[in-house]
């Protein structure tokens, strides 16, 4: 009698799990994995993506433009500007501008190549400086946007001013000069300078040249000779970004103070500090682009990164991420970055004429766009 009671017990508890996990699949709403990829801010920008590469397919294919040389050369320059684009985009996600990034590569810029070369300073302190540095405009520009209430646009467009004028200012003061050369000598053995300056995968290269995979020189070493620091700095700090803005609390704090930063003080997210950290990313998002600019120059100049931060806020856009913030990625910014770098390049390898590059680039930027809100309402409209 006491098993058959136990076991009625037990076919009810299993009945009214069942019952209860019908009520609870009635509630919830069934979305295919499909419209899930669909509504991914990136997609707009994977598609302009395919766009871009099936467009120089066709006119540029056979000029070498997709050869082991030419896409080194397109993806370095994707890179540079993926860099700050990925620092950039953080922050529109978080609801805030930095129009000082360009400004900030400059500066940052003289912070390595002045104490290294007039002071004496080992190559890693002085690139220890600039971070420092970074860290403390990037401080700044938080905390003046936090305290005072003012637009980032209004803050930041001040900072970009300052910057450059203080780096133009102190470099002709200390130097005479706008220009300060000279930094390729103390690469060599510095401890910390091959993480901005270092090819890698030199071997697998030198055995693709050998084997006949990719173009030689006349003295039979490869016309590519690895890949270039920046374009692996642009890829783990997209992967970085991801996985903050994906898998971690912080990144939800993100997404919430750029979507609703009251909403997101009312349920405990420290708006300020979520802004003022994302603030001091970019800055040094920036510092790094200068580090391998600076590295691979051999050289600083006070102009460097003139309009970055308006090609950063491009890509970004490009990217998916709303100018009202709240919503983006950093692989958005990430393919944004490269349909930029793709085209800038891919200019030279067509019969068009490069005085029209900017217009080109242009239309080519808008038809990114467009084609990345046409997926997102078609998406938007079918859920």
């Amino acid at each position: 009698m006491s098993l058959f009671f136990n076991q009625n017990l037990k076919n009810m508890s299993l009945k009214e799990k069942s019952i209860e996990g019908k009520l609870q699949d009635e509630r919830l709403r069934k979305v295919s994995k499909l419209k899930v990829f669909l509504n991914r801010p990136e997609l707009g920008a994977l598609g302009g993506s395919i766009l871009v590469f099936i467009f120089f397919g066709i006119i540029a294919g056979d000029t070498g433009m997709f050869s082991a040389y030419g896409t080194i050369n397109f993806l370095e320059v994707s890179a540079n500007l993926g860099i700050i684009a990925i620092g950039a985009a953080m922050l529109m996600i978080g609801g805030e501008f930095d129009l000082s990034v360009g400004s900030m590569i400059g500066f940052a810029g003289i912070c390595i190549a002045i104490p290294a070369i007039y002071w004496g300073w080992p190559l890693w302190m002085a690139i220890t400086f600039a971070f420092a540095m970074a860290v403390l405009v990037g401080y700044l520009n938080g905390i003046l946007v936090v305290r005072t209430g003012l637009p980032s646009f209004i803050v930041t467009l001040a900072m970009l001013f300052i910057l450059r004028g203080a780096t133009l200012a102190l470099t002709r003061l200390i130097t005479g000069r706008t220009q300060v050369p000279g930094l390729r000598v103390l690469i060599e053995n510095d401890p910390i300078a091959w993480i901005f300056s270092a090819d890698a995968f030199k071997t697998l290269f030198i055995w693709m040249g050998s084997i006949g995979l990719i173009e030689l020189r006349t003295d039979g070493t490869p016309l590519a000779t690895g890949i270039p620091a920046s374009v692996i700095w642009w890829i783990g700090l997209t992967i970085f970004a991801t996985w903050i803005l994906m898998k971690t609390s912080y990144g939800n704090w993100i997404f919430g103070a750029g979507g609703d930063k009251n909403g997101a003080r009312n349920v405990g997210v420290p708006v300020n500090r979520v802004k003022t950290s994302l603030f001091i990313g970019t800055a040094v998002c920036a510092t790094i682009y200068a580090c391998v600019q600076v590295l691979d120059a051999g050289s600083a100049d006070t102009m460097r990164g003139n309009l970055k931060e308006l090609e950063a806020i491009v890509a970004a856009v490009v990217g998916g991420c709303l100018l009202t913030g709240g919503y983006g990625s950093a692989i958005g910014a990430a393919f944004g970055a490269l349909i930029f770098g793709t085209v800038s390049m891919g200019i030279y390898y067509t019969d068009v004429d490069t005085d029209w590059f900017k217009v080109f680039l242009g239309v080519m930027m808008l038809i990114a766009v467009i084609f990345n809100n046409y997926i997102r309402k078609r998406v938007t409209e079918n859920k």
